[in-house]
């Protein structure tokens, strides 16, 4: 049934379906009366290309605007550039494609590519002192988060010395960053839209937030043909991730009326975009809109913060080595429901914006939602599925009150909530 309850005929659907088309294509903000745009949304022809500042970010957007990486430092005026990358994205191609383009007689190279996930401040010490001799004028993060965190990270040691934990916080620097350029191969941690580096501290394991003005990229390129090569995996996890992003930031305690342009566009992008790149018959259109979403996300929290779903995960990961889009996709239904009693009419916005339901309370509808969308995405349910030990939740919560996060959740929460929180997700 149709929204006025009238069954469609035959002649009606091809109609509607027409305007649907038409109404996803004004969404996103294109010509509809073009062919370009139509074939786009059709997934054939022409890609959407586009450049903009997004906040004090050049963003360029496209299929294949990898291959401009050589144009882009040279209109920085770079001579010597490190590219910091990690293995599996070597051996996708994509490193490679990277030093193709930017290799031309006015451009020196060097690539490191040893960052891992959640790396470690060890690792960034040890890469920071492996590349100075190089002396790089510009760095070039090239991966998911993890990579691009490294980048910053790298580019902290470089021009202001000392240890990374000298970072811990924001504004520590004394001295001028490298410019930087983000290039995102998943679409999830939105790193290349922020100015932290989250490194974790290689005694405790605890996740660090080393922020600076300077910090973040001076140049972004997204293109979507990077993420479609993800595995379904990383792709599911990160893409969770991503949607969190742009929930907790419309939420927080930080929230305003620019961090909520981002957060709610984002979710627009997502929640429309997200299941179809992880499917055989998805198109870069959609996986496009689902890179652009985690990138607003990213921007979402750069000018506001995160929430309680981020305490509680950070020290999973740091315990037990769980995958912080797993632990996110487990926490946030709960944390969303435990919010729900001070900012129901915010989630009731992002329920809108999605056509959920309004017959249930607003957070229990978006916390269902997000559980569907979890099991769609054969991520796991429950902190038991993950394997943590009952016995250590109160650790995890003892853990979890100590996160930056965690103070701008909009329900304020203590250790004793974030222990309910970690009850009710085992």
């Amino acid at each position: 049934m149709n929204p006025a309850g009238r069954r469609q005929t035959s002649a009606t659907q091809p109609r509607a379906a027409a305007s649907e088309a038409m109404n996803k294509q004004r969404r996103n903000g294109l010509d509809t009366d073009s062919e370009a745009a139509r074939s786009r949304y059709l997934g054939t022809g022409p890609r959407y290309h586009w450049e903009a500042d997004v906040g004090a970010i050049r963003v360029f957007f496209g299929e294949g605007r990898l291959g401009e990486l050589g144009t882009i430092v040279e209109d920085l005026a770079a001579k010597r550039v490190l590219v910091v990358s990690d293995q599996g994205v070597h051996q996708a191609g994509h490193v490679q494609r990277a030093l193709e383009t930017l290799s031309t007689g006015s451009i020196e190279v060097r690539l490191y590519d040893g960052a891992t996930e959640n790396p470690t401040t060890d690792l960034v010490e040890a890469a920071a002192r492996q590349v100075a001799d190089f002396e790089p004028d510009c760095i070039v993060g090239l991966g998911g988060g993890s990579s691009m965190d490294c980048a910053k990270a790298i580019n902290f040691l470089l021009t202001n010395g000392g240890s990374i934990t000298d970072y811990w916080g924001y504004g520590q620097t004394h001295a001028s960053m490298l410019p930087s350029i983000g290039i995102p191969t998943t679409a999830g941690t939105g790193s290349e839209a922020q100015s932290f580096a989250l490194i974790s501290d290689s005694e405790s394991g605890r996740k660090m937030a080393c922020g600076d003005p300077q910090a973040l990229f001076r140049t972004v390129v997204l293109d979507p043909g990077l993420i479609a090569s993800a595995p379904t995996r990383v792709a599911a996890a990160a893409g969770i991730d991503a949607l969190s992003h742009a929930i907790e930031s419309h939420v927080s305690t930080r929230r305003n009326p620019i961090s909520r342009v981002w957060s709610m566009r984002a979710w627009e992008l997502l929640h429309s975009s997200l299941q179809s790149p992880l499917s055989k018959e998805a198109d870069l259109a959609d996986v496009g809109e689902m890179l652009l979403g985690a990138h607003l996300a990213g921007a979402a929290i750069e000018q506001s913060m995160l929430g309680a779903a981020h305490a509680c995960a950070n020290p999973l990961t740091a315990t037990y080595g769980i995958s912080h889009g797993q632990a996110i996709g487990v926490l946030l239904p709960h944390v969303v429901r435990f919010n729900s009693s001070v900012v129901a009419d915010d989630y009731s916005t992002l329920n809108d914006l999605a056509g959920l339901n309004r017959k249930d309370e607003p957070g229990d509808t978006l916390a269902t939602y997000i559980e569907q969308l979890r099991q769609t995405l054969e991520l796991p349910d429950s902190l038991h599925d993950l394997g943590v030990s009952r016995g250590d939740l109160e650790a995890l919560a003892e853990a979890a009150v100590l996160e930056w996060t965690a103070r701008f959740n909009p329900r304020p929460v203590s250790q004793a909530e974030l222990f309910e929180i970690y009850e009710s997700a085992y």
